[in-house]
């Protein structure tokens, strides 16, 4: 079969990817003219890595990654460990797959690094998606009109198909905001900080861990807002950040005040669906759920959407690719729109205020890891 996706972002390459693995012609079709470095660190669960070791990925991909051993979560005022988590080693033998931490661009090129020329279409946006009984058809904004049996939406979080599809529905802000940043980790090698460290405090929280084989610390700093622009590319005004978290413990400020350049960015995410496809066209990754990344699942998803697609499409004829999108819905629909609602969920954890809710808390959370090695979405961790 033929198969157009839309969008070359994770989801859109791993889709293609797959539908490739299941034997079908693709064209990846990209409004941009080349691929750039984008964004910063990526957290990829067992879930996320056992879909990369079957598109015979994991290998190019963990040789750029970082593999920490354990994660802290830790109190905001003076850094004491609430608890820990293992990660490392036991997870990949309990899980049969990785847990990794690398830069979203070394994702994004081991992904596009696999899709053939010949079947990428970069420089070309799409201002029309519709169909009939036999076929679907992208329209470009050159004017063309190209056709296929199944027609694979991952236009990301600002995604047009999903209005065309299903009518106005705008993305919506979280009420949260990030600071982000890179810099070398010998620059914070003095800090004693935990490998991978989730920081809890009164309406903020605070995430670092390395990347690219260890070489490079990832910064994320979480807090309220009421507007945040959403851009990976606008810059915070010098020092903005460390007044947003003044009065955190002192390597919380040092790595703030070390990062040197720092992006500011809204966090936004889409509302439930209560379904994906229509006929023969399906929306995939963020353009179907796209959610906070307060547990670290945003990409997965998309990489498990683009598994399941793929198993779901194999050996079926053009005359059943309606039956095999439903198929692909049903299978992914409810186990992304509770991943959406637990990293809500844990969003509002992270940030309770100060007194007896973050002591209850971290009473919880002490008594969970007590008992559990691997940590509560770990139970999610078996799919893909």
């Amino acid at each position: 079969m033929r198969a157009i996706v839309v969008g070359a972002g994770i989801g859109g390459l791993a889709a293609t990817l797959s539908l490739r693995r299941a034997g079908h012609e693709v064209t990846l079709v990209e409004q941009t003219s080349r691929f750039a470095e984008v964004g910063a660190g990526i957290q990829l669960a067992p879930n996320a890595t056992r879909v990369l070791r079957r598109l015979d990925l994991l290998d190019a991909v963990a040789a750029q990654a970082a593999r920490p051993s354990h994660l802290s979560f830790c109190t905001w005022s003076d850094g004491s460990e609430i608890c820990r988590y293992t990660l490392g080693r036991e997870v990949e033998v309990e899980f049969g797959a990785p847990y990794l931490l690398l830069h979203r661009a070394d994702l994004h090129q081991a992904l596009a690094a696999a899709v053939p020329p010949r079947s990428l279409r970069l420089n070309t946006a799409v201002v029309g998606i519709d169909q009939d009984d036999e076929s679907a058809y992208v329209t470009t904004a050159g004017g063309e009109r190209l056709g296929a049996d199944l027609v694979v939406a991952a236009d990301g979080i600002r995604s047009a198909a999903r209005q065309w599809l299903f009518g106005a529905d705008e993305a919506v802000f979280s009420k949260t905001a990030a600071y982000r940043a890179l810099l070398p980790a010998d620059e914070v090698a003095d800090l004693d900080l935990p490998e991978l460290g989730v920081w809890l405090g009164p309406g903020r929280h605070f995430v670092h861990y390395r990347l690219r084989r260890g070489e490079l610390l990832n910064v994320v700093a979480v807090f309220g807002a009421e507007a945040a622009q959403e851009s990976w590319t606008a810059r915070a005004e010098p020092g903005e950040q460390l007044h947003v978290f003044d009065g955190w413990d002192s390597r919380v400020l040092k790595v703030l005040e070390r990062a040197g350049q720092v992006f500011r960015y809204g966090i936004y995410t889409r509302s439930p669906l209560a379904r994906w496809n229509i006929g023969r066209v399906t929306l995939l990754g963020d353009s179907a759920h796209a959610m906070v990344p307060f547990q670290a699942q945003g990409a997965a998803q998309a990489i498990l959407d683009a598994a399941v697609l793929g198993d779901a499409l194999s050996g079926a004829k053009p005359a059943e690719v309606p039956e095999a999108l439903d198929r692909y819905a049903r299978r992914r629909l409810a186990t992304a729109t509770s991943a959406q609602a637990g990293s809500a969920r844990a969003g509002e954890e992270f940030h309770l205020p100060d007194g007896p809710e973050a002591q209850a808390r971290n009473a919880r959370m002490a008594a969970y890891a007590a008992e559990h090695r691997f940590l509560p979405q770990a139970t999610a961790w078996r799919e893909g």
